[in-house]
Formats: C-alpha cells, sequence, structure tokens
C-alpha cells in the first residue's frame, strides 16, 4: 500500500536518500528543508506528483504547523514521519558557548518536538503511523569533545522510548534509529560546528576538529543503504522501538552494553542498599 512520507532535513544526506528510495517505491514525498533551492536540486527529475518540497526550519514551531497542514492538504494523511533534521556541535562542553548549546537544543531536541506535536493530532485521527526518530549511536554512548550533541541524542532516545508508550494504544509506532558513523556531509564545514573558544587545559591535548577530521570520508556506513533499511522498517507490521545502523554503532552498543552488566553486577550491592529496610 502506497504511503505518504514527511521528512525533515531532506535537502540532501540521508534525508535526500530516504526521500528517493521512497519515491522509487512508490509512495508520495513531502520533503523538506531549510533552503527550497537545494532541495529543487535534489529532487529536479521527480515526479511532481508524488513529491512535494516545502521550506522548513524545524526550530520554528508555527512553521512546522503550517509545512504538516500543507502536506495534509496535498496528500491527504501523513503515514510515516522521518525526523532527521539536525547538526552536530562538537567541541568541549566548557568550550561551547550557552547560545550555541541553546541553538543545538533548539533543532536536535526542540525541532523534533515541534514536528511532533503538528504531527501527532493526524495520525491520532487515523489510528495509524510511524515516527522515525533519526538517533545517533552518540544517544546511547558518550563520545569526547562531543557532550552538547550528545546530550541532544540522549534526550532524543529518551523522548522515543516514552512517546512510543504513549501512542501505540492509537495504532502507532515509534522508533529510534541510531546511526554509527556514516558517509555524509555531518562532518564536512557545511553541517558541523566547533566551539568557537579554545581553553589551554584541553588545547594542550589536541583540537576536536583535528579528532574527527579522519573520519571525513573515511565513515563504514553508506546512507544510500540507511535508506533502504528504513524504508523497509515502515513498512513492517510490528517494527522495533530502536535500531541501530551500521557495523560500527553494534560494536559500541555491544561494547557498552556489556560494560553497563559489569557494573550493574560489581555495585548491585550498593544499589539495592538504598531500599527501605523489609
Amino acid at each position: 500500500m502506497s504511503k505518504v512520507w514527511f521528512i525533515t532535513g531532506a535537502g540532501r544526506g540521508i534525508g535526500a536518500h530516504i526521500a528517493r528510495v521512497a519515491l522509487a517505491r512508490g509512495d508520495r514525498v513531502v520533503a523538506t528543508g531549510r533552503k527550497l533551492a537545494q532541495l529543487d536540486e535534489a529532487f529536479g527529475g521527480s515526479d511532481r506528483e508524488r513529491l512535494a518540497t516545502v521550506q522548513l526550519d524545524i526550530a520554528d514551531a508555527a512553521q512546522a504547523g503550517r509545512a504538516v497542514q500543507a502536506a495534509i492538504d496535498r496528500f491527504g494523511r501523513i503515514d510515516v514521519l522521518v525526523n532527521n533534521a539536525a547538526y552536530g556541535q562538537m567541541g568541549n562542553f566548557e568550550e561551547v558557548a550557552a547560545a550555541d548549546v541553546e541553538r543545538q537544543f533548539g533543532v536536535n531536541v526542540f525541532g523534533v518536538m515541534h514536528m511532533l506535536r503538528a504531527t501527532l493530532p493526524a495520525m491520532r485521527r487515523q489510528r495509524a503511523g510511524h515516527v522515525i526518530n533519526i538517533s545517533s549511536i552518540a544517544g546511547l554512548v558518550g563520545f569526547n569533545g562531543a557532550s552538547v550533541y550528545c546530550a541532544t541524542k540522549y534526550a532524543i532516545e529518551g523522548l522515543t522510548a516514552s512517546l512510543a508508550l504513549e501512542v501505540e494504544k492509537f495504532g502507532i509506532h515509534v522508533t529510534a534509529v541510531e546511526p554509527g558513523f556514516f558517509r555524509t556531509e555531518f562532518l564536512d564545514d557545511s553541517s558541523v560546528r566547533y566551539a568557537g573558544a579554545t581553553i589551554e587545559d584541553y588545547a594542550a591535548h589536541g583540537t576536536i576538529e583535528d579528532a574527527y577530521a579522519p573520519y571525513r570520508g573515511k565513515q563504514l556506513g553508506d546512507p544510500a543503504r540507511l535508506a533502504q533499511a528504513i524504508v523497509r522498517l515502515a513498512a513492517m507490521e510490528t517494527p522495533p522501538r530502536q535500531l541501530l545502523a551500521g557495523s560500527d554503532a553494534v560494536a559500541m552498543e555491544a561494547a557498552s552494553l556489556a560494560g553497563r552488566q559489569a557494573a550493574l553486577e560489581e555495585w548491585r550491592a550498593l544499589s539495592v542498599s538504598t531500599d527501605h529496610p523489609a
């Protein structure tokens, strides 16, 4: 059965790949992004009967509402919402300005919430829908020099897990997709942002930019294959609430879980000692 997709951050990277795979499958797609010209370039040869491009800055709640209404006016419903738009604010926490922290949360967390508030009422009326939040392995394990970005993705993990419980009674599925390092523009100058300040104590150990630069263009993950996996995910009757993406993400999460299990056992006695006496 044909689906209607609403994809944020669809002008490039993973979002653009998802849109192309969905269109190739015969679905209808609302591709959104901050720059209409970028969307038009990305989908110049696409069938406009099944594609709508909409300018959208997800950090603006009013824009989110208008974009969702435009999608419903055009195609009548939204079956799959892909919250993909995000960027990486890198840098040691002390070196990241407060305004940059707020801007990061404004897009990566509050932007997702704006989209959910705009879309969930329509999905509830339909008694069907699938929300796919593009999280990150950085929402499950910490990364040096990425504390603010990781904080936003941990927030998405908590939001996804709890929201899934709240809306399942309405036939709505919610999934967090947790990619590892994928060969997109994420680490390019056009996307990633680094802290503007430098603190000598941290600088003595090298820069965060130098730490991540070697990954650029050498990431293991293929965004086209990830897009195919996400379209498969949306077709499942009982999709998972979490899906790791990439062999690196699987390896990192496996190591993290093993470490957490070991810590649980090591500190079990102290943990349970906090209960009221029997």
